[in-house]
């Protein structure tokens, strides 16, 4: 058991002087553990149990509403140069904040259970997996994580003892039950803290998270360490840690392409990466959808996983029509949070069906109507769930060596410029893409909704380093693979006509997008180049069943240069941001597409 561990136990003990818990529990992964954690949860007012005809073994939670989203701007990244850190990331010195910290977290758990939760990001013993162990005193984050990530003591014990690298992080929702002089403080459905901490120690792999009981703020397993830690640790041993989806689609002919995908939160990852295609003969299966970790190995492909063992999915949007894979798995052993309750004890949330019931009890508990003036789901309500609860899901989904990736596609959300699929010409081109990706805001994290914002990568809420060292650590993976290196593609669903209505239908129809890229990989499609990369050609692109007409296509894939100079000079000014560590294969990169787009508008 991972308790009889000596650095385990010495790390445990050092917390829990600090914390002061009553009571500490080593969490198991167990079904007891899960059916008692969430019965206490419901006899705490956590968790609301739905009614186990329609929704077996399911619970809604409703959070503090201060307390509903990742919150960026208390997020820091602690390494010891600031200049490691970067401009993107809220950078403090590690030992002014370790001391800052230690006073937040002291007495933090009086009264309550402080929980140890030894747990795997990815199949247990697999090459690109690693193992970590959380401290929190909040349930909620205990039987999360039961869905979230592998929680099994003695199987970490094992890796531990085998000489294992482990993450170690440590939750405290911030609220006592108990104050420096013994006198209590009364508990809540949601405890929380107004003030807020989730913080990175990237040199020593450490995670400290106060004052959230929210998913990415306190299932340290995900963002946290699956993201910002494990990127850095990436650049240091040469993988990557990437907040990318990852499929396996299968053509009519048979033959399987490994697909990964990034687009920012709330942008249809999920959707993608549980669609259902719409073109006869292809089958998608899900592997990933939201983090994926590569590997270049010794038959030179790069290899990826999926570390995770759930979804943690945004609710609305994700509908019957949208996305038919997650609602069924949702139908049973699901944690819902900040969505509505039905009258008869069955969650709904806006984009679940086209009929909208008649009367909600909403996110906060209120009264519900479709005349109310706000949604009844909040914008940021989650579902978490098994993965292999997912019918999409493949059945070598969590193999230990992963898949060899076929095609690396990147994209935003844009209403204008970005065209529907590009293909780069090079690794290089390929990483100016990922770079430059930029995305209108949504609600995932705390912003104005709408606002364009560059997101490279779908990293810059995630990246645990400088973010232009991250451009150049993708390039050296590039020079390792060789010739072995996944496609690079651009994509865009969400292109506008000028009166404002989608060109494209995406969902299961972004297939046809697929079978485009799978033609481009076997070297049967010639595509048509242009200043950004290779584009199809009409004739070869798979659009019957379809109701896009020959002006929509035009306009999914029109260029004007003059538009795309202006978009230049944004990223030209958002690599000043970064400095003399913008990679020079990058700038050359912009420096050679500026040319090409004047030459272009000054005919």
């Amino acid at each position: 058991m991972v308790q009889h561990n000596e650095s385990v136990r010495q790390w445990v003990g050092q917390f829990a002087e600090i914390l002061q818990p009553d009571r500490i529990e080593w969490a198991d992964g167990s079904q007891e553990e899960w059916d008692r954690l969430t019965q206490q949860l419901v006899d705490d007012g956590t968790f609301i149990r739905l009614n186990p005809e329609k929704r077996p073994n399911s619970f809604l939670a409703r959070t503090d509403p201060t307390d509903v989203a990742r919150v960026e701007d208390r997020t820091f990244i602690c390494s010891k140069s600031e200049a490691d850190a970067g401009p993107t990331n809220n950078w403090r010195d590690p030992d002014e904040m370790r001391a800052e910290l230690k006073e937040a977290f002291t007495g933090a758990m009086r009264g309550r259970t402080m929980y140890v939760i030894p747990f795997s990001m990815g199949p247990f013993g697999g090459d690109i997996s690693k193992v970590g162990i959380q401290l929190t005193d909040s349930p909620y984050v205990v039987v999360s994580m039961h869905l979230m990530t592998r929680v099994d003591n003695d199987k970490v014990a094992e890796q531990i003892n085998a000489g294992a690298e482990w993450v170690p992080a440590v939750h405290s929702v911030g609220h006592p039950l108990r104050d420096e002089a013994g006198n209590e403080i009364a508990d809540v459905p949601w405890p929380c803290s107004k003030k807020k901490y989730i913080v990175q120690f990237p040199e020593t792999r450490e995670i400290w998270s106060f004052g959230s009981g929210y998913g990415g703020n306190a299932l340290l397993g995900k963002k946290c360490y699956a993201l910002r830690i494990a990127s850095a640790m990436g650049r240091d041993q040469g993988w990557l840690a990437e907040h990318m989806l990852l499929i396996r689609a299968t053509s009519p002919a048979g033959r399987s392409y490994h697909i990964t995908a990034a687009f920012p939160s709330a942008c249809g990852k999920t959707n993608f990466a549980m669609m259902r295609p719409t073109l006869p003969g292809w089958k998608v299966e899900t592997l990933g959808d939201d983090i994926v970790w590569m590997r270049p190995k010794a038959d030179g492909r790069l290899y990826a996983i999926n570390p995770e063992n759930g979804f943690f999915g945004v609710a609305p949007g994700t509908g019957v029509t949208t996305n038919p894979n997650a609602i069924e798995a949702l139908s049973e052993n699901v944690i819902f949070t900040n969505v509505a309750l039905t009258d008869d004890g069955d969650v709904w949330w806006e984009g679940l069906t086209e009929e909208v019931p008649e009367h909600l009890t909403d996110w906060r508990g209120r009264e519900w109507t479709p005349a109310s003036e706000t949604t009844a789901a909040h914008p940021n309500s989650r579902f978490t769930v098994r993965a292999d609860q997912a019918p999409s899901l493949a059945d070598d989904w969590d193999a230990p060596e992963g898949v060899p990736v076929d095609a690396i596609l990147f994209g935003g959300r844009r209403r204008t410029n970005t065209p529907l699929v590009v293909e780069s010409n090079s690794w290089r081109d390929g990483v100016y893409i990922g770079a430059t990706m930029a995305s209108e805001q949504t609600a995932a994290a705390e912003g104005t909704v709408g606002q364009l914002r560059r997101d490279p990568f779908a990293m810059l809420p995630f990246c645990g380093y400088n973010m232009a060292d991250y451009w150049g650590h993708w390039l050296e993976i590039g020079e390792t693979l060789g010739e072995g290196a996944p496609r690079i593609f651009g994509v865009n669903w969400f292109r506008r006509s000028a009166d404002g209505s989608f060109l494209w239908p995406g969902f299961g129809d972004n297939s046809r997008v697929i079978d485009w890229i799978a033609q481009r990989l076997d070297g049967d499609a010639e595509g048509e180049s242009n200043v950004l990369g290779v584009i199809p050609r009409q004739q070869e692109f798979a659009l019957e069943g379809t109701d896009v007409t020959d002006e929509d296509w035009q306009a999914l894939f029109a260029l004007d240069p003059k538009a795309w100079l202006h978009e230049t000079d944004d990223v030209e000014s958002y690599f000043k941001i970064f400095g003399s560590r913008v990679p020079v294969a990058l700038r050359e990169r912009l420096s050679d597409l500026q040319q090409q787009l004047e030459e272009a508008a000054d005919h």
